[in-house]
């Protein structure tokens, strides 16, 4: 369980491909705090701690990681944003986020306002019931506040977010660019609503 406030953002130093992904990712994370089997977020992505060193953690990536996440995302020299799992008392500083990937969105437009930036991206419609003005979302790995959706009539929508100066500097979200691809979590408390909506639907 996580909460959407990255901690570090590391970098991808090396990838193997043993079937699944054996990725390498350099961190300023003190490896010796770090525990074979640990889970830590990398882009919004749950994944478990393989081997540890000076300066790097690994993790396996499966082919069903790689087919639901973004274009390019596991390749040496992408950046990612790490955030290490929630523990009991810690602050809830976001939302809930889960480390389960839901779909990928696509940067449609960057427009600065002030010293912050509103972003838009397009999302299949299939995650559009759990999008919802002033609810969140974590955009790799990244717990926002969603301001703005709009349902188009070819069966897509569009989502704006703020990207406030603190939030570009310490995540890769200050180096956004259009027609990008980025991880998209949907609140678990939409997803838990809808299922419970769907099911009552089927019990009249």
């Amino acid at each position: 369980m996580f909460t959407g406030i990255v901690s570090d953002v590391g970098e991808i130093v090396s990838v193997e491909d043993r079937g699944d992904l054996r990725v390498r990712i350099r961190t300023a994370y003190d490896p010796a705090t770090i525990d074979l089997g640990a889970s830590i977020a990398c882009s919004g992505v749950c994944l478990t701690v393989v081997g540890t060193g000076a300066e790097w953690f690994d993790v396996d990536v499966s082919g069903e990681s790689v087919r639901r996440t973004a274009a390019d995302m596991w390749t040496a020299g992408r950046r990612l944003n790490l955030e290490r799992a929630l523990k009991l008392g810690d602050e809830l500083g976001g939302h809930i986020v889960t480390g389960h990937v839901d779909g990928v969105g696509t940067v449609t437009g960057i427009v600065p306002e002030g010293e912050s930036h509103r972003v838009e991206f397009r999302i299949d419609a299939a995650l559009a019931p759990f999008l919802a003005p002033k609810g969140s979302v974590t955009i790799d790995g990244v717990s926002l506040t969603v301001n703005t959706v709009t349902d188009d009539a070819d069966g897509t929508t569009r989502f704006t977010i703020n990207i406030i100066p603190h939030t570009q500097s310490v995540t890769t979200l200050g180096a956004l660019s259009p027609d990008q691809s980025v991880n998209i979590e949907i609140d678990v408390l939409a997803r838990y609503l809808q299922r419970m909506e769907a099911y009552r639907g089927k019990t009249r």
